[in-house]
């Protein structure tokens, strides 16, 4: 099963569309993640629309729209692997004791807010998965999206691909 990652597209304020890179991606996966911080629903109804499967969440940057449409955190079992998705995760010091604590079963924890690519283990052995910003890179040297494969129960080729600049 083939996953695309992505948070933080801040559409039309950071950019004016997703990136062609990742919306070439979109064929080629089973599933969609965004940890929010859409801000319009246009990009909820493209990604919706060209997507097999989406989860998604809202962001603090998401209005009433985006949050009558989708939850704070989401979960889902994938290929036999428990995942959940929230926008913000607190101070990354100590994130990966924190999250293993607030959730305690779940395998792979996609998490946004921070525009930091970001993948670490807690001691539990939670992933956690931060596919930094497609459109607003920030204080990064690169817009950021992520792939992975779930392969028998295994997180597999959690790859980090770096968008050339706009």
């Amino acid at each position: 099963m083939r996953l695309l990652l992505t948070s933080d597209t801040h559409l039309p304020k950071r950019a004016k569309r997703l990136p062609v890179p990742l919306l070439d991606e979109l064929p080629r996966v089973d599933v969609v993640f965004h940890a929010g911080d859409w801000v319009d629903t246009a990009t909820l109804d493209l990604l919706e629309s060209r997507s097999r499967r989406l989860i998604g969440v809202y962001g603090n940057n998401d209005g009433p729209e985006l949050r009558a449409r989708l939850p704070e955190i989401a979960y889902a079992e994938l290929g036999g692997l428990r995942f959940g998705v929230v926008h913000e995760t607190g101070p990354a010091r100590g994130r990966e004791n924190r999250c293993a604590a607030r959730f305690p079963g779940v395998d792979v924890l996609v998490f946004g807010h921070s525009h930091i690519p970001w993948d670490t283990t807690a001691p539990t052995g939670l992933r956690l998965l931060n596919p930094g910003s497609p459109t607003d890179r920030r204080r990064q040297p690169h817009c950021t999206y992520m792939t992975a494969t779930v392969t028998g129960g295994r997180l597999t080729e959690v790859e980090l691909h770096r968008l050339p600049p706009r």
